[in-house]
């Protein structure tokens, strides 16, 4: 099953509690209510574990999908293209990372 991991920070200028409540109300349910969807996540990053240092991103989304093609054909309907409009208007230069279980 494939694991979309997306790491990303928000634009300078974003509110931060704008964008959470954006990702509990519509970003969170609508992406779970796809069919091709398993599970997905919304994680603000706290910090770099035994550092103290700020972590590189501010948010870590992970999403597992039943498959690629499925998503996309889910990720072209008219309510995620909504979705996806909305998040590149927090989210600066996101990265999408696609991975695979190695077990």
């Amino acid at each position: 099953m494939p694991r979309i991991v997306v790491l990303f920070s928000l634009k300078e200028g974003v509110d931060r509690a704008a964008y959470e409540d954006w990702a509990r109300t519509a970003d969170i349910p609508t992406v779970n209510a796809l069919g091709s969807v398993v599970s997905f996540t919304v994680h603000r990053s706290t910090g770099l574990l035994g550092s103290g240092a700020p972590a590189p991103y501010d948010y870590i989304e992970v999403l597992d999908v039943t498959d690629m093609d499925g998503l996309f054909a889910d990720i072209a309907t008219e309510a995620m293209q909504t979705i996806s409009a909305a998040f590149q208007q927090f989210a600066e230069t996101p990265q999408f990372i696609v991975t695979e279980d190695l077990g």
